[in-house]
Formats: structure tokens, C-alpha cells, sequence
């Protein structure tokens, strides 16, 4: 998870998970398409790779860029969990916030009303 999130956390490695989705791109292709060298481009590339997001294939002297869905779809069940977690604590925190204060509060030290 840490890997993805390294991945996911630039978003030039991010454009390219998105490019690799709707096509198949070789490496020097993505190259034309960003501000910077070959090698810079090579090396997101390789982040994508060690994170699973992404497949490279070799096809005579091209490398193809293919992303791996599975690993996408596994990436978005855990930002699903996670965004599952924190909205039930935001949820939490509100109906918290909205108690009228004026209220008599619950004793959860001793089970009884104050």
C-alpha cells in the first residue's frame, strides 16, 4: 500500500496510469508527452511498475506501457475503505457537534445520567 500511495502521490505517475489505461503507450511515447527527459519519464514509469499499477512489454525495440487493472481495482477498494473509515469518524464527529448542549450528558464512567 505504501507503494501505491507513492505512485498515486505525483501526478505526472498519475497522468500516466491514466494514459496507460486508454491505450498502450511505449515508453518514448510518453516521453513526447511531458516536459522532460526520457530518462525522468522512464523512472515514473519504473515507480508505477514496483507499485504493481503497471506492466511494461517488450515489443521489438518499444517498451509498452500497459496498466494492470486488478492492481487499480485492489488501489481503489483500500481509498475506498479508507474514505468508508473517515466518513462513518466525520459522521461521528458531527452528531457529536449537533447534541444539544444544554443536554443532561451520559456518565460513562458510572452507566447512568447526570
Amino acid at each position: 500500500m505504501d507503494r501505491w500511495f507513492h505512485a498515486l502521490a505525483d501526478a505526472t505517475r498519475r497522468d500516466i496510469l491514466r494514459r496507460c489505461i486508454e491505450d498502450r503507450p511505449s515508453v518514448s511515447r510518453l516521453a513526447e508527452l511531458y516536459p522532460m527527459s526520457f530518462a525522468a519519464v522512464q523512472k515514473h514509469v519504473a515507480v508505477l511498475e514496483r507499485a504493481g499499477l503497471v506492466t511494461k512489454e517488450r515489443r521489438g525495440r518499444e517498451q509498452l506501457v500497459r496498466t494492470d487493472p486488478d492492481a487499480v481495482r485492489r488501489a481503489r477498494q483500500v481509498l475506498d475503505g479508507l474514505e468508508a473509515t473517515w466518513r462513518a469518524r466525520v459522521d461521528q464527529m458531527s452528531g457529536l457537534l449537533a447534541q444539544d448542549p444544554d443536554a443532561p450528558e451520559h456518565d460513562t464512567e458510572r452507566g447512568t445520567d447526570r
